[in-house]
């Protein structure tokens, strides 16, 4: 009877351990979130928070009228090759005003630059309006149009390349610049999905023209609020020695060869875009939108979960692996034959293309002094756009030789290869610390 009254030793629970416990692990918690959550700590800097908002509302706009350009020029011509043609129409105006804009960024004080070139760019929004309000119907004068706007774009990414590093310290750059790539990549999902509503409309390419404009006047309120950025007077007066000075000065600098040759690699060997339309047709039954919205969603993700990329130190070796993994997801996905299988892996390449794109800019800008940032963002602008066009060129062609699959899944192969052969090659971008860099800069 007394056994029966005394209480069972394994019904007794404190449960105070439990109490405690749940505290540390909601700690722990917070800490893994803060750690892997997206770095925030730019935005306490109020210039570049307004740079950043302002970039971020202009960039979905911009999305609209790229949307609406080649659109509007196959309604006017049924040519596809005139839809070709408005690529290369912007093509060399990039590559040329990038490099002097570049030069320009690091003779004048920035603020002024990023403020008029980003007025050009505006002013060229409002000729399109314009010229589709009043019926034109001229395929040149588009052309020409887009020519002048490739080129005021270029200066003015350029310049706001250059102008981040002044604006935040430089344990923050790569923070920054994820930011800004993530905030890019997300008008790159929101922007086409409005503009196709708007295209389709009575009157839709005036509409999308219209709300471009608008949204950009958020860019041109944040360059006017930026304070005033001065060059330091060490860079070389404004012409064509100054931008030979620059390319002069990548040559002698392996870190910055490699920097700029591992994305040329990624991109021309690796980028699938040009293989969508035919993979879709073969394959996933016309659906292409999901695979030209992939790499932009996996960028975005990626962004969102990027607290861990400004505390690599060995940026060399994280950008080679980077585009390692985009090149082999790239491969993978040029293997599937289900859609959701596909837009995953692409999705999967899109998040490595947004980490290595953050530590190529933060590799230019950290490098390289202030007196010579310019000029590298102008080269970065340059290469940016260019590597993307010469991809598709090159899937293109190689799978009018071969096959679909072939030149896409070869193509992320040969990817993976040269950029891991030429980072171990490279010894000194191999090494290459960023915390160092950043301490013995002036």
């Amino acid at each position: 009877m007394n056994d029966a009254t005394e209480p069972d030793p394994s019904l007794e629970q404190d449960p105070t351990p439990d109490l405690e416990q749940a505290p540390e692990q909601a700690r722990t918690l917070r800490s893994m979130l803060r750690r892997h959550a997206v770095d925030t700590r730019p935005l306490a800097v109020p210039a570049y928070k307004r740079l950043l908002i302002g970039q971020g509302t202009a960039f979905i706009g911009s999305m609209l009228t790229q949307v609406a350009v080649p659109v509007q020029v196959y309604a006017i011509s049924h040519s596809s090759l005139y839809v070709g043609l408005v690529g290369l129409a912007g093509l060399v105006p990039i590559v040329v005003f990038g490099l002097y804009g570049g030069a320009i960024a690091d003779a004048i004080d920035r603020r002024i630059l990023y403020y008029w070139s980003s007025i050009g760019t505006w002013l060229v929004t409002l000729a399109l309006l314009v010229q589709t309000l009043l019926g034109v119907n001229s395929v040149g004068l588009i052309l020409a149009l887009v020519a002048v706007q490739s080129a005021a774009f270029a200066i003015a990414s350029s310049t706001r390349g250059a102008i981040i590093p002044r604006l935040v310290d430089g344990d923050l750059v790569a923070a920054a610049n994820t930011l800004s790539f993530t905030v890019g990549n997300v008008g790159q999902v929101v922007g086409p999905l409005f503009a196709g509503l708007l295209v389709t409309r009575s009157h839709g390419f005036a509409w999308a023209y219209g709300v471009d404009a608008v949204l950009f006047t958020a860019a041109l309120y944040s360059a006017l609020r930026l304070p005033p950025i001065p060059p330091d007077g060490s860079a070389p007066k404004l012409g064509l020695r100054s931008v030979a000075d620059g390319l002069r000065f990548i040559a002698t600098r392996p870190v910055l060869i490699m920097s700029f040759a591992v994305d040329i690699a990624a991109m021309v060997f690796a980028m699938p875009r040009a293989l969508f339309p035919a993979a879709a047709d073969t394959r996933f039954h016309g659906q292409v939108g999901p695979l030209y919205a992939a790499i932009a969603i996996g960028a975005v993700i990626a962004g969102l979960s990027s607290g861990w990329i400004g505390r690599v130190r060995r940026q060399g070796v994280a950008l080679v692996v980077a585009i390692v993994c985009w090149g082999g997801a790239v491969a993978l996905s040029g293997l599937a034959h289900a859609l959701w299988l596909a837009v995953g892996l692409l999705a999967v390449a899109g998040a490595a293309d947004l980490v290595s794109a953050v530590y190529r800019q933060t590799i230019l800008q950290t490098y390289a002094p202030d007196e010579m940032r310019g000029r590298m963002q102008g080269v970065f602008i340059a290469v940016v756009a260019g590597g993307p066009r010469l991809g598709d060129v090159r899937a293109g062609a190689t799978a009018a030789a071969t096959s679909t699959t072939f030149s896409w899944v070869g193509g992320g192969i040969a990817c993976m290869a040269v950029v891991a052969v030429g980072g171990l090659l490279v010894r000194s971008f191999w090494r290459y610390d960023a915390r160092a860099e950043i301490r013995s800069a002036p």
